[in-house]
């Protein structure tokens, strides 16, 4: 099956998270808005397949992916989806349930990051929410951060087919998330991440071995990973990162 990834065509953000497993699977997918002439070109695309009043099951928000007659949203859900069906989760249900839940918490993680740099509104620019984004990023670097690498790195370690994956003995969708996350976080707060990761190593092993990966590797390397910017979730203020 050729796979159709919708999202925005200039930033990782959540669609990097589903782009990491399509790549990892080997699938053959179309990231459609990304294949047009240009971005608002394919930002348009995007937008009029939103608001395509002839889905019975619309997404409300980008990622989504049409997987034969199949419109999937959310990128946890997608992920569940194509982790069954490509063998980045346990065939198990419990399995399945805990690496899904795994992918959530990571989700949580990702607002909390992506609200550092815009704690009022997403509809107002940075410039606009600077002071409460400094008291916010103070809060996320000295509490929330440690919080969720401390829970992940616990994971790791309590994992009883070894600290070498979050879930069982072979790369899952949520190894592909965390090391995403690590990524974003070295992106945009190098100086917070520097230290929070120094005291977890199995976290930047993971990140190192997810990295290694023969496909994932490929990917990196290609001009298919959009790189970090100041538009995404993971932003780098340097004023955020004390």
């Amino acid at each position: 099956m050729r796979y159709e990834l919708y999202y925005w065509p200039t930033i990782q953000g959540r669609g990097e998270f589903v782009r990491l497993a399509l790549e990892e699977a080997g699938a053959e997918y179309a990231d459609v808005a990304r294949g047009l002439a240009g971005e608002d070109e394919g930002e348009q695309e995007l937008v009029r397949h939103l608001e395509d009043d002839r889905l019975v099951t619309p997404p409300f928000a980008p990622p989504f992916l049409k997987a034969g007659d199949l419109v999937i949203a959310q990128t946890a859900n997608i992920l569940l989806f194509l982790g069954r069906r490509h063998g980045l989760a346990p065939r198990d249900e419990a399995g399945r349930l805990w690496t899904n839940q795994l992918q959530l918490t990571i989700a949580d993680a990702v607002v909390e990051v992506h609200d550092c740099h815009h704690p009022i509104a997403s509809s107002l620019y940075y410039e606009d929410q600077k002071k409460e984004a400094r008291r916010r990023a103070e809060d996320l670097r000295a509490r929330r951060l440690p919080k969720f690498l401390g829970y992940f790195d616990q994971v790791l370690a309590r994992n009883p087919r070894g600290p070498g994956h979050l879930v069982g003995g072979r790369c899952t969708y949520a190894d592909l998330s965390l090391f995403q996350f690590v990524a974003g976080l070295r992106y945009a707060f190098p100086k917070a991440a520097a230290r929070l990761l120094d005291s977890r190593p199995r976290l930047v092993e993971l990140h190192d071995r997810v990295a290694a990966r023969p496909r994932i590797a490929a990917y990196l390397a290609s001009d298919r990973r959009i790189p970090f910017n100041t538009q995404g979730i993971f932003r780098h203020y340097e004023e955020l990162d004390e």
